[in-house]
């Protein structure tokens, strides 16, 4: 019996450290990679792929780094200080990918024509004074965090519909979101194009009014890509883990709360797993109609609306921001990206 038992714990014992040992070996194996992110419900398709193991999954052991507007995100990609990030399309990010310093390898936030997009707002101020439609912003002030930032290309898109150029307003720089919402709310600004879980709760609270909506304007909008350093480029399989596990977070974010097709529960999950890093000092009770209202389309597998990137860069270059001689070939890695249209 005594012998059984020697047997027994020996090979127990064998058990449990060929498991430790094939722990430590996966352990070491996971890559450490950095991520950019702002704190959005559009960035949400990272936190879910975090938060429910699929980045870990994919053999990579993930650090969120934050940013509060997109071009400061495109340097810190291109620096080598972050690995990979979702962040709009700017004039920025052309230049750095010409350079080869960065490259899109994706398409995350799209614009789509049946669900509530990017929200153009007017300031209480300017709205009680006459500012009712878009097309009124023409002799306005806009705020915007950079020149060639994915907010200047919007306002141009809405001028090309209404009548006017951006040379018809007056643009006003303020470098962060939270800048721009503060100068909105006291009337510092009369008008600004943001994300619709700020944008209503803005609106809601009579803090501003939304006038319109983007994608009535450009419904074809690719408006963040997924970005990656250009010495993440030569590592083939670490960027297809990144992307696969990415796509996984985008299907479940889309599934669940913009085309509702997983139930009450499940939505309710993820906007309590989102809290965590979007609006995380409310109360959640507090922040879930913000988070929900947020819930704009995430590109599935990643896929590149190509046609969205090329006008845009056309649009860049004919203000002088883009050299004239770059093309969409110079900015994707088409070997990674799923292009779409």
């Amino acid at each position: 019996m005594s012998v059984f038992t020697r047997r027994a714990v020996m090979a127990l014992s064998g058990a449990i450290l060929l498991g430790l040992a094939a722990f430590v070996t996966a352990a070491r194996a996971a890559d450490k990679i950095v991520v950019g992110a702002l704190r959005f419900t559009s960035h949400s398709p990272s936190f879910i792929a975090y938060e429910r193991g699929y980045f870990k999954d994919a053999g990579l052991d993930v650090e969120f780094k934050f940013f509060q507007a997109a071009q400061p995100m495109a340097v810190a990609i291109a620096s080598g200080d972050v690995d990979f990030g979702v962040t709009a399309v700017t004039a920025g990010l052309f230049s750095l990918a010409e350079k080869g310093a960065v490259k899109i390898i994706g398409g995350a936030l799209h614009e789509d024509p049946k669900i509530d997009g990017s929200a153009i707002l007017a300031s209480m101020k300017a709205y009680e004074g006459g500012l009712k439609t878009p097309a009124d912003i023409k002799g306005h002030s806009f705020a915007i965090t950079q020149t060639g930032s994915s907010f200047h290309y919007m306002l141009a898109r809405v001028g090309q519909r209404e009548g006017f150029s951006t040379r018809d307003v007056r643009l006003v720089p303020l470098h962060k979101v939270g800048a721009i919402i503060g100068a909105l709310k006291t009337g510092q600004v009369d008008s600004w194009i943001i994300v619709p879980h700020i944008a209503k709760a803005l609106d809601g609270a009579k803090k501003a009014r939304i006038i319109g909506w983007v994608n009535r304007y450009a419904p074809d909008y690719q408006v963040t890509v997924i970005t990656a350093a250009a010495r993440d480029l030569k590592k083939r399989d670490l960027v297809k883990r990144f992307l696969a596990a990415f796509s996984r977070g985008a299907a479940d974010f889309n599934a669940g709360l913009v085309d509702k097709t997983k139930g009450e529960d499940e939505a309710a999950r993820l906007v309590a797993l989102i809290h965590k890093y979007v609006y995380a000092s409310k109360p959640l009770e507090k922040a879930a109609k913000s988070i929900r209202n947020g819930a704009m389309r995430i590109s599935p597998n990643a896929q590149l609306d190509m046609r969205s990137i090329a006008d845009q860069l056309r649009w860049f270059q004919s203000q002088g921001m883009v050299k004239p001689s770059v093309k969409v070939e110079d900015l994707v890695d088409s070997t990674f990206a799923g292009k779409g249209k």
